[in-house]
């Protein structure tokens, strides 16, 4: 009995080595580490938002509308139980996506609205808040953009013969990766009318 499995190993080990196993739990453990990183980074985002409104509205009282969809926009974001599991629910991605876009679309129209307040515009505090939101906006698109590829690679792991087979025994399943879900929104300018 030793000497056959002494003779089975030398054929096992290449089946074992190709089985994917040890790979697709890297590639998770990188999807989740990428994750962690995006949401740090809007993390950072809505921190800095309590800042900037309150900076604002020292400036410009009158805009309180926008002034209240920024933050009703981060108090939505803020209700999302964003977790690394999160990664692996398309239908959470999709809110977490969602609240997120909104919030960008309620900061950008708090920044058109600061370009009719050069005082504003000319406080150091203010400059650097925006400066910070700034340098957060890049470090986003800078984590998703790593998310999106830890999402790439482990799909494709899971999906490609033969550790798609692996996969499938494991239980190990596609996850959806970050995405926009009106592109062509975010890439216009919001609309202001102060005609009201």
């Amino acid at each position: 009995m030793r000497s056959l499995r002494l003779l089975l190993l030398p054929l096992l080990l290449p089946l074992l080595s190709a089985c994917g196993y040890n790979a697709i739990q890297q590639q998770d453990e990188g999807v989740k580490s990428a994750w962690a990183e995006v949401l740090n980074q809007y993390q950072r985002r809505a921190d800095l938002v309590p800042n900037l409104v309150s900076t604002v509205k020292g400036f410009a009282e009158q805009e309180k509308d926008v002034l209240l969809g920024v933050t009703e926009a981060r108090s939505r974001v803020g209700g999302i139980n964003a977790t690394p599991e999160m990664v692996n629910d398309p239908a959470a991605m999709e809110r977490f996506s969602q609240a997120q876009g909104e919030l960008t679309s309620a900061l950008s129209r708090l920044l058109v609205v600061v370009e009719n307040y050069p005082q504003l515009k000319s406080d150091a505090l203010f400059r650097d808040l925006q400066a910070q939101l700034e340098g957060t906006e890049n470090r986003i698109s800078v984590a998703r953009n790593r998310y999106i590829e830890a999402v790439q690679v482990y799909n494709i792991t899971v999906r490609s013969f033969p550790t798609n087979l692996t996969a499938m025994i494991f239980g190990h399943e596609v996850k959806p990766s970050f995405t926009v879900e009106d592109e062509d929104a975010i890439a216009k300018p919001p609309q202001v009318d102060f005609g009201g």
